[in-house]
């Protein structure tokens, strides 16, 4: 895959720690989904198909502590209503860590959602929603996650949709302690996805197939054994651009541009949700 540089991203293209680029044999294993997950084309293509019996995921080989993570996607077209795609990093347990893209179908013609969450130490509900300027059921589309020390940034095709900071200094929990894998899967959630569950999955659709096609990641590989391989101790630690990678202005108003036009929901503005207050990184600048 031709290294991309995400508009309004400082970075510099140093592969260094792990640098992984379209083999899904070599990354990735099919987890479950009794052969409805696929990996094609000498590990080019991964496909995930989703019927009445069962829908189908994978997961990384590794581990990651921070990194940043491109995967190029083609969701389900057609009447994608009950259907979630999803894409993010996960640790274990219940006070697990997340970093969430979700892709909710719907009635052919009606818009995807892209659903963006995070977890710190077991606790989500922040949700943001975004409608897509573009359809990303007729080509792949390069989805983004960047994890650092001091930001998680969630980008589509380069534009960034969302800034989570570290606020820990402020009592607010941030994930940067607990390893994560790299998760996708199709899956039926009928119940809930679509107009909060009105419309529910047509079978008569399926199968429904997500594509996943070119990927890259940029990250520091965990093991228990020996820790991350982007310790002080590694040669190359220095050239860990991404580690330190922020918002630049561009980055900032294509943030803005994003969020006025396309997104849907802000747990930070649902006052009603939180009748309490709102979370204190809502308020914190």
């Amino acid at each position: 895959m031709a290294t991309r540089i995400p508009i309004g991203l400082l970075f510099v293209a140093f592969f260094v720690a792990t640098y992984a680029t379209n083999n899904f044999n070599q990354y990735f294993d099919i987890t479950w989904g009794d052969g409805r997950g696929k990996i094609l084309n000498n590990g080019q293509l991964l496909t995930l198909s989703l019927d009445k019996a069962s829908g189908s995921g994978f997961r990384s080989k590794n581990e990651y502590l921070f990194g940043k993570i491109d995967m190029q996607l083609k969701l389900v077209p057609g009447n994608s209503a009950g259907t979630v795609t999803t894409y993010y990093l996960s640790s274990l347990g219940d006070a697990h860590d997340e970093i969430d893209f979700e892709f909710l179908g719907n009635l052919s013609g009606d818009p995807y959602i892209v659903h963006t969450n995070i977890y710190a130490q077991g606790k989500g509900n922040k949700e943001q929603q975004f409608y897509l300027w573009f359809d990303p059921t007729k080509d792949f589309h390069t989805y983004s996650i960047l994890w650092n020390p001091q930001s998680i940034i969630f980008s589509v095709d380069g534009t960034p949709l969302r800034e989570f900071k570290n606020l820990e200094s402020k009592g607010i929990p941030f994930p940067r302690s607990q390893a994560m894998s790299i998760y996708s899967s199709l899956w039926d959630a009928d119940n809930w996805a679509t107009r909060g569950g009105l419309v529910k999955t047509d079978w008569a659709q399926a199968p429904f197939t997500a594509s996943y096609g070119n990927f890259n990641i940029q990250a520091c590989v965990w093991t228990s054994s020996s820790g991350s391989s982007c310790s002080s101790k590694t040669p190359s630690s220095s050239n860990q651009s991404w580690m330190k990678q922020s918002l630049d202005s561009t980055g900032h108003a294509r943030i803005q541009w994003v969020q006025k036009n396309y997104m849907i929901y802000n747990y930070c503005t649902d006052t009603k949700r939180f009748p309490q207050g709102l979370p204190p990184e809502c308020s914190v600048a």
